[in-house]
């Protein structure tokens, strides 16, 4: 197989050599309908219940829990928990979301659970009893902190980066069997949204360096090309529509939890919560463009749970 043959022509010519596998080689006409279905992201969007209900159905149209996370696997779990703000301000994920995902990873026998994140406020102590992750979380059964010091990560290449060529990322996050991204859904004053992709600024040391960077947005693609989540579950409850990413601010009642593998594909359905086409949030049109994950809707199968 050549270098120029691309990931949708190369599962064209699957599907065509297995219907001739099965003799139906010349029966078979592979249309982009079909193709699209088998490279489409799929993402499940749950909109009944309370938040520990709507976790639990979306991860379960994924195909449940263990489908990601097996027995014996050390599992990370990194929500938003960067400002003092009580969960009602809708500036951190709602500690209900987190604790119910860390009880999927328990039943689904996981030895190891960590909730962990870098945040913007401080004293860090307060930022966990405020937001009322650490508490929840804790009684849930993972492992909660805050990656206030250098040691507590590790340097990693960016090799396809154009804004940035290498980050420092939280160790735990590196080491996981399975991590999982769990951000809140929110205005943002630099990026217009901040949804699971740009969550990850919370895995690095230096934002700053993003900032510096040639292009923020750019910046935040080349981290995601080489961070990338094995299951992002998007709290969309309450969304934050003014004075992001901190607040306080006008806020809505959605209601909804978005969960999928491919984070662009999340993000990309979560920025019309808010009115946006997602080809405006401009690290998504380039994380796209970078073959991180699916934009365009319209190649997504979105199941409504």
């Amino acid at each position: 197989m050549t270098d120029d043959i691309t990931r949708r022509d190369f599962l064209k010519r699957a599907v065509l050599g297995g219907a001739a596998a099965v003799g139906l080689g010349n029966l078979l006409t592979v249309g982009p309908e079909l193709a699209d279905a088998a490279t489409s992201p799929t993402i499940a969007v749950a909109s009944k219940g309370g938040p520990a209900e709507l976790v639990r159905a979306s991860v379960a149209a994924l195909g449940g829990i263990e489908k990601f996370v097996q027995k014996g696997n050390r599992v990370v779990i990194k929500p938003n928990i960067g400002w003092a703000r009580k969960p009602d301000q809708a500036a951190t994920t709602n500690p209900e979301v987190v604790a119910e995902i860390v009880r999927l990873c328990k039943r689904a026998g996981a030895r190891d659970i960590r909730v962990v994140d870098h945040p913007v406020d401080r004293p860090a102590a307060l930022v966990l009893q405020i937001t009322g992750i650490e508490a929840a979380a804790r009684q849930a059964g993972a492992r909660v902190s805050l990656a206030t010091s250098t040691a507590l990560y590790e340097r990693i290449s960016l090799p396809k980066g154009r804004a940035l060529k290498s980050v420092d990322v939280i160790r735990d996050i590196r080491r996981a069997d399975v991590f999982i991204n769990v951000p809140i859904a929110k205005v943002h004053n630099t990026t217009a949204l901040t949804l699971g992709v740009k969550n990850m600024l919370g895995a690095v040391w230096d934002r700053g360096a993003f900032h510096r960077s040639a292009s923020l947005d750019q910046a935040i693609a080349d981290c995601a090309a080489e961070v990338r989540p094995h299951l992002v579950i998007l709290d969309a409850i309450r969304i934050l529509l003014t004075n992001g990413p901190k607040g306080p601010g006008r806020t809505a009642d959605k209601g909804i939890v978005v969960a999928g593998a491919d984070q662009v594909a999340v993000d990309a359905y979560a920025s019309t919560l808010f009115g946006r086409e997602p080809e405006q949030i401009g690290h998504l049109q380039r994380a796209h463009a970078a073959g991180i994950g699916e934009i365009d809707l319209r190649r997504v199968n979105v199941k409504h749970v």
